[in-house]
């Protein structure tokens, strides 16, 4: 197993999304923790051209610093839409988004259920992407359909999968509390419906542990189709991000779990939300990389 530093740490930096001057700082700052691989987000269609358009630069840059880029995750939330013309829309550009990752050649390309067509009262989920510990209040408005919002999710996480495996490169989705994707059985339901290979789990430890989850056990019920952990701590109640081994996570029976099934992918850091981030991202490496050492694992 490797590991790599999340872009959750380039939001906490310098804002959601950071500009791409800003992303050539963080860059170096990833570098300068100690990492050599990383994630790169393109959010919406506005910041996803501009990473685009600056896709040399920040090649050059990952190079000059000898940062591999390992995922590359579009933020595109209309990929789930209701709206069949708002859902090709995003088609569109979500398949700029697999040049992208081709173009720096990252073996994934991420995508992520979002929130679920109903009125957010105060807070959508992941708007502002860095507050873990805010309460959803929600109202279900008139002629709302579960089965039509699972359908279109359904149709668009097929629809990038299909665009990806065509470019070479595997998906995976993440979890995430407050989505319509939340949990293990959820994305293993989505998983067998879609009934492609080429998907599979972002096995996120803070959004799992969160939703109550038991973590060695969805290893086991997730097995291969893992392709790429976030690795974060809480205590099982708040959803937050903390350095692993600050919380209640059993780290050496998931580590253990992921290579019995022979998982040799990423392990991402994936702090945030915390006063001390740059104090945590050290620490969570180092804690990682000597349970990689400890079991066996392989951290090259």
């Amino acid at each position: 197993m490797k590991i790599n530093c999340c872009w959750l740490y380039a939001i906490n930096k310098y804002g959601y999304p950071p500009s791409i001057q800003d992303t050539h700082r963080v860059l170096g700052e990833m570098a300068a923790l100690g990492f050599d691989a990383v994630e790169l987000e393109g959010v919406r269609e506005e910041n996803l051209r501009a990473v685009y358009s600056a896709r040399a630069d920040l090649r050059v840059r990952c190079n000059d610093l000898g940062l591999r880029m390992m995922n590359f995750c579009p933020v595109l939330p209309d990929l789930v839409s209701t709206d069949s013309e708002r859902r090709r829309h995003a088609l569109e550009l979500f398949k700029i988004a697999t040049e992208l990752t081709v173009y720096f050649a990252a073996p994934t390309v991420q995508v992520d259920s979002y929130a679920a067509p109903v009125e957010f009262v105060r807070h959508r989920p992941y708007d502002d992407a860095v507050d873990f510990k805010r309460q959803f209040d929600v109202r279900i408005p008139a002629g709302f359909s579960w089965e039509r919002a699972w359908g279109a999710l359904v149709d668009g996480v097929r629809a990038c999968v299909a665009i990806a495996r065509d470019a070479g490169l595997r998906v995976c989705l993440e979890p995430r509390v407050g989505e319509m994707v939340s949990n293990t059985d959820a994305l293993l339901r989505l998983i067998e419906q879609i009934g492609d290979p080429a998907l599979g789990a972002v096995l996120d430890t803070g959004h799992l542990h969160a939703q109550k989850e038991i973590l060695p056990l969805s290893v086991e019920k997730l097995g291969r189709r893992i392709f790429y952990v976030h690795a974060s701590d809480n205590d099982g109640r708040d959803n937050e991000h903390l350095a692993p081994g600050r919380g209640t996570v059993d780290w050496e029976a998931l580590i253990r779990g992921l290579r019995s099934h022979g998982f040799d992918g990423y392990v991402g850091i994936d702090v945030g939300g915390v006063p001390d981030l740059d104090e945590q991202y050290r620490e969570a490496y180092a804690y990682i990389r000597a349970l990689l050492e400890r079991v066996g694992g392989d951290t090259a």
